[in-house]
């Protein structure tokens, strides 16, 4: 079967004109229409983001009848974190927590989602991250994801994707998902690693901080970044689209 897939990180909704504007974050999943939907940085029950669940929202605009949310960062009044939205029924989920000491909090969504194949039911897992800013904690981070029971329990030839905003700015961790792990970057110019699609900043992009990787009987089929004019203003960073066949 083929599956789209977007990554997206929203900045809370507020565009680089700093106005809170989720109609044009809603648009731009409109226009993809992507089957699996991973956004981070999504707000619920914060003040800059009209204390809307975000998630809720962008679920409801876009008829995602199945979404899940791992929330990270408490603030004074709300949180935010990760969300997945599917057009797929979700099997099992869980916000992972990549938090290092003294670090700003970070987490990894864990949902599997149950999709049709043929007269079965295929169970994919995804994992949907965000991780640190410091080229130290990314690492640590990844370590931390492939050590835990959800992750472990995925053979190797099993199907797998992980995806998010890796703020890998020089292309380091990259290679422990391509190299260590055996994925392949659905986000590159070509194949490997080192030609990623470029996502941040939205206006200007010159690094590609947006990834999404994939294992098992995959086949990338394409991907791409978004080039609608509204996502050079909807959010910091842009979407990637990928393509995929199980």
């Amino acid at each position: 079967m083929d599956l789209r897939i977007l990554s997206y990180n929203i900045h809370r909704a507020i565009g680089v004109d700093r106005r809170f504007r989720p109609e044009r974050i809603s648009a731009i999943l409109a226009h993809y229409d992507a089957d699996v939907v991973l956004l981070q940085e999504v707000d619920v029950g914060v003040p800059r983001s009209r204390e809307l669940n975000l998630a809720t929202e962008l679920a409801e605009r876009g008829n995602y009848p199945y979404y899940a949310v791992g929330l990270n960062v408490q603030l004074r009044k709300g949180m935010y974190g990760n969300a997945t939205l599917s057009r797929y029924p979700i099997a099992r989920e869980r916000n992972i927590d990549l938090t290092l000491d003294g670090r700003k909090a970070r987490g990894c969504l864990f949902t599997e989602l149950e999709l049709p194949a043929g007269a079965s039911t295929l169970l994919l897992p995804v994992f949907n991250l965000h991780l640190g800013l410091s080229f130290k904690e990314r690492p640590q981070q990844v370590g931390r994801l492939v050590r835990t029971p959800e992750f472990t329990s995925i053979g190797e030839d099993a199907p797998c994707v992980v995806a998010g905003d890796f703020n890998d700015w020089w292309t380091r961790i990259a290679p422990l998902f391509t190299e260590a792990l055996g994925f392949a970057c659905a986000t590159n110019h070509g194949v490997g690693y080192q030609n990623a699609f470029l996502t941040y900043p939205s206006f200007s992009p010159t690094t590609g901080l947006d990834k999404v990787f994939c294992r098992g009987p995959i086949t990338v089929l394409g991907g791409r970044r978004c080039r609608l004019r509204v996502s050079k203003v909807a959010s910091d960073h842009l979407p990637v689209i990928v393509d995929l066949q199980l």
